[in-house]
């Protein structure tokens, strides 16, 4: 070998070998790409949601390789030999799963169908509840200022989150000197028994005695959306009239269910998505081995109510008022006055007056108001319009009295509401430096 190709290969041997070396201690620095097993179940917005929410998390602070299988509530834990789990997020149906979940020794935030207990403090798990207080509060709300005297919330049996809701609407209905009947579903809960479907012929014909029992015209909040949509299957089978007789309320706001329910049902939406981000965000820390000694537990909160047919009633003794009331719910998005109401309806502005605040016990104008910033809120929360845009298409003047009014309203501004909303930590445009890798198992 010449001696100017002897210099050539030392030199490339000297620079191969540290350079190896480098890499070799590069590789060795790199985290383990967490693999999280989903266990949520992909036919409901609840856990469509959840899974929006992570995935969310996930693109911004992964990248995470995820394992979900499409289905229902039945989820099993991921069976491929390659996979090596670092972390669960679950809704849990049975206690066999839990217990499955708990032998893998995996740090896991979970979900579980009946939400009978608190996490144990300092465990290295966490869990999603929804807030059923603040749940039954809005649905309660909602009725009550339909102008509705009669009341009911229709369950499921053995269901702690909605023994909470039936417990929180009940007493808040009868503070108003209202009357509240209830009633707990128990062969035909779809969450708790394969044969749902076979069991709920000999549910109906009780529900059905309990329907027609109940003194009318009544508002009944049922505890979810497949709670509501058998309350309407039975309204529509026995002849009763929804929303005049009957005015029905859902939770979870499970669009396809809603809008397929006849008439499409009211309910109360729930910001699953930001909680399923939460849930992410909780299980990245249990992952990296931080706990706070606490137990730790990701709540979920409605967010309003998405007003359909099942529940657009007014009910008043007054039909003068009942009128103003309908115009100004038809009007929301339009900026109107007292006068233009009084006009409509044909009356002088004092009588109208007189006689709304008689009935409703507030005045027209904080009638006006109030529903121009409950479509305020539905722009702010379901679109990202700019507020100018919400102020015009909710029916205010000007972005300055919308501003006024909503603060006075929210004790916020309508910017800070949205915030606060949504997950201050999410942010549009994600994952150009992480890919995320799903297994659909």
């Amino acid at each position: 070998m010449a001696r100017g190709q002897e210099r050539t290969a030392v030199l490339l041997m000297t620079r191969t070998k540290p350079d190896r070396q480098n890499q070799a201690r590069t590789s060795a620095r790199l985290p383990r790409i967490p693999e999280v097993a989903l266990l949520l179940e992909t036919s409901t917005e609840y856990g469509r949601g959840l899974l929006r929410g992570i995935l969310r998390y996930s693109r911004l602070h992964g990248p995470w390789s995820l394992s979900v299988a499409p289905g229902h509530f039945d989820q099993v834990l991921p069976k491929a030999r390659s996979w090596k789990g670092t972390g669960i997020i679950a809704r849990i149906r049975a206690p066999e799963t839990e217990k499955l979940i708990r032998a893998t020794g995996l740090p896991f935030v979970a979900s579980t169908l009946l939400e009978s207990r608190s996490p144990i403090a300092g465990s290295p798990y966490g869990e999603i509840r929804t807030n059923s207080v603040a749940i039954a509060r809005m649905g309660a709300t909602h009725l009550l200022e339909a102008g509705l005297r009669h009341f009911a919330f229709c369950g499921f049996d053995n269901c702690n989150w909605s023994a909470v809701r039936e417990s929180e609407f009940s007493e808040l209905v009868k503070s108003k000197a209202s009357s509240c009947s209830t009633h707990r579903v128990t062969s035909a809960n779809w969450m708790q028994r394969h044969n749902w479907m076979e069991s709920w012929e000999h549910e109906r014909p009780i529900l059905a005695r309990w329907l027609k029992s109940l003194p009318k015209p009544v508002g009944i909040m049922a505890c979810n959306d497949a709670c509501g949509r058998e309350v309407l299957q039975v309204c529509t089978s026995e002849g009763l009239r929804v929303p005049d007789e009957v005015s029905v309320l859902g939770v979870d706001n499970d669009e396809m269910m809603c809008e397929m329910s006849n008439p499409p049902l009211s309910s109360v939406a729930l910001d699953v998505e930001k909680a399923g981000y939460e849930a992410a965000r909780l299980l990245d820390g249990l992952m990296a081995g931080q706990t706070n000694g606490q137990g730790q537990v990701v709540q979920v909160e409605p967010t309003h109510v998405v007003t359909r047919r099942s529940s657009d009633v007014i009910v008043q003794d007054d039909s003068l008022v009942a009128g103003a009331l309908r115009f100004i719910r038809d009007h929301a998005k339009h900026a109107i006055s007292v006068e233009q109401i009084a006009d409509e309806l044909r009356v002088s502005r004092r009588t109208l007056e007189r006689r709304f605040l008689r009935s409703v016990g507030r005045t027209l104008l904080r009638e006006i108001i109030h529903c121009h910033l409950a479509r305020a809120k539905q722009l702010l929360l379901e679109t990202d319009l700019p507020c100018h845009k919400v102020a015009v298409e909710s029916g205010f003047g000007s972005l300055k009295s919308f501003n006024r009014s909503f603060n006075q309203r929210e004790g916020t501004t309508p910017q800070t509401f949205r915030l606060r909303s949504r997950n201050s930590n999410v942010h549009p445009a994600v994952s150009r430096n992480h890919d995320l890798k799903v297994s659909v198992v």
